[in-house]
Formats: C-alpha cells, sequence, structure tokens
C-alpha cells in the first residue's frame, strides 16, 4: 500500500526524534526526511512529494510554520500540515489555514492516535503528483540513450509569433553575452542552479513543472507562467499551453511530406513543431537558406 511521505520539520532533534518514533508503527506514513526551516521544508518539497508536514509553529529563519502554511496554500497537492506547539494559541489561524490537526506537545496520552486517524482520512483524498503523461514517441526515431520525440501541433494563428520569435533569438545568439542567469530546482535534498542556457524546454504539469535538459529532468514547485515570464527574455517560447522550448536549442530544420518543415530540439526527448507550407519562406529567410 503506497504509503504518506512525511517531514518532519522543527527546530528541536529532540522533538523530531519524539515524532519519529511515535509515526514508526504506523502502517500508512513513511517518514523522509527533516528540516529546521521553512525554506529547507519548501526546498525538499521540490523533489519530493509530502504528503504529511509535522511542522513546528516557531521555527528559525525567514518565515515561521504558520508562513509557510500560506505559501502552501495555493497548492493544488499540498500536503496536510500538522503543527506542534506548546501553546493553543496560534490553534484557531492554523485550522483557517487549513490544518489537518493541532498538536500540542507534549501530547497527552492517546492524543497521537487521533492525528493519526485525522491523516488517514486525508490520505483517502491525497493524489502524489504523478510523474508526465507519455509523450507520443516517434516509433521510428532510432534508439539511442532512450531518446523520445514530442510531435507537438503548432496552430497557424501562432506560426507567425513563433518565427518573429525564432528569428530574434537567431539575431542575437551571434552576439550574446555569457549567460550567468540560472534556475534553482531541488533534487534528492540538493539544490542544484540550471544555467538557462542548458535547459531544452519545461514542460507544465498541474501547479508543478519538469524542467528538461539534455540528459534530466528536474521537478520544479514554479508554474510554467511564472517560468515563461521569467524566461522569455531569455529567448524561450511558449509553443504549447504546456511546453515551453528554449529557441537556442533548435538543432535540426526537417523536410517533410507536403512541403512542410519540422522543427527540431536537442536533447533526448525532442520536441518536434510543424511549420506550415505558406510559411516556408518565411522561416528560410530566418535560418538563411
Amino acid at each position: 500500500m503506497p504509503k504518506l511521505k512525511t517531514l518532519l520539520i522543527h527546530p528541536d532533534p529532540e522533538i523530531r526524534t519524539a515524532l519519529r518514533d511515535a509515526l514508526e508503527d504506523v502502517r500508512f506514513i513513511q517518514v523522509l526526511g527533516e528540516a529546521v526551516t521553512a525554506s529547507e521544508a519548501m526546498e525538499l518539497l521540490e523533489a519530493i512529494p509530502y504528503g504529511v508536514f509535522f511542522v513546528g509553529v516557531d521555527l528559525p529563519g525567514d518565515a515561521s510554520g504558520m508562513e509557510m502554511a500560506q505559501m502552501l496554500a495555493g497548492r493544488k497537492h499540498k500536503p496536510a500540515l500538522v503543527f506542534i506547539s506548546d501553546t493553543e494559541t496560534h490553534a484557531y489561524a492554523a485550522f483557517e489555514l487549513g490544518a489537518t490537526d493541532y498538536l500540542l506537545w507534549p501530547p497527552a496520552p492517546g492524543r497521537m492516535a487521533r492525528t493519526v486517524d485525522r491523516l488517514q482520512n486525508f490520505k483517502s483524498r491525497f493524489r502524489e503528483v504523478p510523474t508526465p503523461a507519455s509523450f507520443n514517441v516517434d516509433q521510428d526515431a532510432p534508439d539511442d540513450d532512450n531518446e523520445q520525440t514530442v510531435q507537438l501541433p503548432l496552430p497557424e494563428e501562432e506560426q507567425d509569433s513563433f518565427l518573429a520569435a525564432l528569428k530574434s533569438a537567431w539575431d542575437q545568439t551571434g552576439g550574446r553575452r555569457l549567460e550567468i542567469e540560472k534556475l534553482a530546482v531541488s533534487q534528492d535534498g540538493r539544490t542544484i542552479l540550471i544555467p538557462y542556457d542548458q535547459i531544452i524546454f519545461v514542460e507544465a504539469f498541474e501547479d508543478y513543472s519538469y524542467v528538461h535538459t539534455a540528459n534530466q529532468k528536474f521537478l520544479s514547485s514554479h508554474r510554467l507562467k511564472n517560468l515563461e515570464d521569467r524566461l522569455e527574455p531569455h529567448r524561450f517560447f511558449r509553443v504549447h499551453r504546456k511546453y515551453l522550448v528554449n529557441l537556442d536549442m533548435v538543432t535540426e530544420i526537417a523536410s517533410m511530406p507536403g512541403s512542410n518543415f519540422m522543427l527540431r530540439t536537442a536533447g533526448r526527448t525532442r520536441i518536434e513543431l510543424p511549420i506550415s507550407r505558406r510559411r516556408i519562406a518565411e522561416l528560410k529567410k530566418v535560418i538563411g537558406l
């Protein structure tokens, strides 16, 4: 049976240890990590689809446990929040923020069992962030390094703006300065800084995004719209409601049946974008043919 991945967030190591001991025999809970600050917890959440946060009301750093709950409020798949406190002062505010429980510490005998019951009820409604849906894979493509091709429609009305963006990227590439901008993502508890020019495309999934480089993909807590606003000045183009493509990574212009052209991007997972017959002339001007 799948378990709720659980993160313990509290500055007191003795309380974290006591929570581990209390949850060890709960069959549907898996304690998978500890954190001291809200920022550490949010970074871990980018890499691991946690189902439960046991979180202290008072945390060191820039954000308290209550402020972290506000940060999580807009997420579709946010974890259950069980607040830990030595006073009832913040209980009302915690439940207003959607807390599953508010646990006075140390808990009275039998009180933890009530928390577990509430988490079991939450589990029946919780769904982890799934991996991306299956791509439309080109069956004729070579099977080198597990390469896949995502074939996307590019509507007629969007092709002009795409070609304009591609021309702008082509014109600026020759004299572009060294990119120092980087996107922070978390994986296995580590924060990884990905230079923008190593990102091939970004794929949306509900409240999250998958950032694809040549050899890897990373889960990001940013929505695609937020990344579009951030990356558009760096020659990224929204080719589809689910995909944001780095135009500097367009590596191939392929001739297709019906006098169409196909633009392809780099990486193990390539994106193919069709360009219609009436825009071929403009495309040739863009790429200097």
